[in-house]
Formats: C-alpha cells, structure tokens, sequence
C-alpha cells in the first residue's frame, strides 16, 4: 500500500498493492471506495427514485438484486482495465454512510468517462463536486490519463452545470442521438484534457 497527499484539494489517496487494486480517496469529508455489500441497500433504494433513474441508463424499478448483479459482475482487483466499468461509493468519512457512487469507465489505455450519483437528500451541498474532484486529481495525477469525458442528457442542467464548475468542455452536443426511455434524447459529451485540469 502507497499513500499519496493532494493538499490543495484535501484528498489522501491510499492505493492498495496486491489483491485489491482499486484505489480509496479520502477527501475532508468524504470516503471513495469500492461498492461493497454493505452499499447495496441503499445504493439499490436511492437508484430507484423516479428522479435519480431520470438520465440513468437503469429504470426506477431498480431492486437490491439488481444492485447485488451489478456488484458480482464487477472484478476491483482489475481496476483500470481497458473497456470495464467501476462503481465507487461515496460515503461519509466518519459514519460511512453511503452518499451516492461515482461511475468510472476506462475506454482505453489513455481515456476515461466517468458519471455520478446521489442519492436526493445529499444533493446540492457539494459532495458530488468534492466526489468528482478527488477523483480527476487521482485520474490525471497519479494514473496519468490523457483525456476524461463525461455524457450528460441535455437536459440534466445540474450535471452539466458541475462539470462545466470542473472546467470541462462542451465537446459535442448529439441531437436525438440515442432512443432512451421511450424517446429521442439529445446528448452532451464533456471532455477535459490533463493538459487543461487545474486541480
């Protein structure tokens, strides 16, 4: 195990050597880590909230056993392999308390999407801005990826508003581009280079 210290951003980022390859970041409030069982309740409850599954690929009938799936089909000992998804809990960093999850999809060698969650009660105090932070620093930083993107429905202001906060770029906008839920939606993609992060 290595520990790295990002101070500007009050994040410690314990990287586990061996087995468990996924990384934790430890920001002033928040603990980021591997979803685990003990996440799957209340991953699966806020998950299925009309208003969480509105711009998620997953639909509001969402169930534990849905959440118990995803978890067994996520190998974290290969974490950062090329073309694989991860979930990450946010939690707070006393209690554990599960907050939401960050989405992390390595494409390639060089570039990595990534997406958020949080659970209604924990919205707008800034957790999924300080989630979202610790994590690029730990992406461009420490794994040294060249491109982040994020795909956000055109009408999900409050994501697009925390990006563009991030510095992100407004890339493309996709119109009627993908058949989700019934309709035609049009999407944004956001990128941001490390040659543009300003951590």
């Amino acid at each position: 195990m290595f520990i790295i210290f990002y101070p500007d951003i009050l994040a410690l980022i314990i990287i586990h050597n061996g087995i468990d390859m996924c990384p934790e970041l430890i920001t002033k409030r928040l603990l980021i880590k591997a979803l685990s069982e003990n996440d799957l309740l209340a991953f699966s409850q806020y998950r299925s909230i009309p208003a969480v599954a509105e711009y998620q690929s997953w639909n509001e009938d969402y169930s534990l056993a849905d959440a118990q799936v995803l978890l067994a089909g996520t190998d974290y000992a290969s974490f950062g392999q090329k073309a694989c998804w991860y979930q990450l809990a946010i939690s707070d960093r006393d209690s554990e308390v599960l907050f939401g999850d960050l989405a992390v999809h390595f494409i390639d060698e060089q570039q990595v999407e990534i997406g958020f969650t949080l659970a209604p009660q924990f919205q707008g105090k800034g957790i999924a801005y300080e989630a979202v932070k610790a994590l690029l620093a730990y992406l461009f930083n420490t794994l040294n990826k060249h491109r982040v993107i994020a795909i956000i429905d055109t009408q999900n202001s409050a994501s697009c508003q925390l990006v563009e906060r991030l510095h992100f770029r407004q890339e493309a906008h996709f119109i009627k581009s993908v058949f989700f839920k019934g309709a035609w939606a049009d999407e944004y993609v956001y990128a941001l280079l490390k040659s543009e992060y300003q951590a």
